[in-house]
């Protein structure tokens, strides 16, 4: 192979920008998560009232950074590996690392927990599970969605990553770490 492929390199560039997408929207729900916080805490200690919908909408937005934010994760290199042995490595071994841990590792972890969560919720989307506690989010089957979502968007991510540690295996260490996307600050 002379030349990556325009098509792929097309492919890379989108799956980046969808996670990049989707990890920036998730990001805003840090703010909702303070801000609904702080209503909580002055309606509890000024108020002296509650709302159980408050607090439980609290854990679906902590829910969905921790879930949807995966991804973006994965694509600015902030998930956890062990950089003593990796940092020193050249590109062609971290490449062969990142390949291997995607087909060995990422890959079928994501699609056991897809696997086995699919039931529990589709179950729950047929019942349309609400809140256990009176006032509470009337919509328990999108908190659980997010357990399909999360291994779905981090095998589509992985899969990115996996196409560009090809790339560098195949002699196309340029073109690959201009589709790298860990730039900037870890911090969304």
């Amino acid at each position: 192979m002379n030349t990556a492929s325009p098509q792929l390199i097309a492919l890379i560039k989108g799956i980046n920008r969808f996670s990049d997408w989707t990890g920036r929207i998730v990001s805003w729900f840090v703010l909702a998560i303070v801000l609904i916080t702080f209503v909580v805490v002055v309606m509890r200690y000024v108020l002296n009232s509650g709302s159980v919908f408050l607090q439980e909408s609290v854990l679906y937005f902590h829910n969905y950074v921790i879930m949807l934010g995966a991804a973006y994760a994965l694509l600015k290199g902030a998930h956890v590996r062990v950089d003593i042995f990796y940092r020193p490595m050249s590109e062609k071994k971290k490449a062969w690392v990142d390949l291997l841990g995607f087909l060995f590792l990422l890959l079928p972890t994501c699609s056991f927990i897809f696997y086995i969560a699919w039931d529990y919720v589709s179950v729950s989307w047929q019942i349309m599970e609400g809140s256990q506690e009176a006032g509470g989010v009337e919509a328990k089957y999108l908190f659980k969605t997010s357990i399909l979502l999360m291994p779905a968007l981090v095998i589509i991510q992985g899969f990115a990553e996996a196409l560009k540690s090809l790339m560098t295996i195949t002699g196309h260490q340029d073109i690959a770490k201009q589709l790298e996307d860990h730039d900037e600050e870890h911090a969304l």
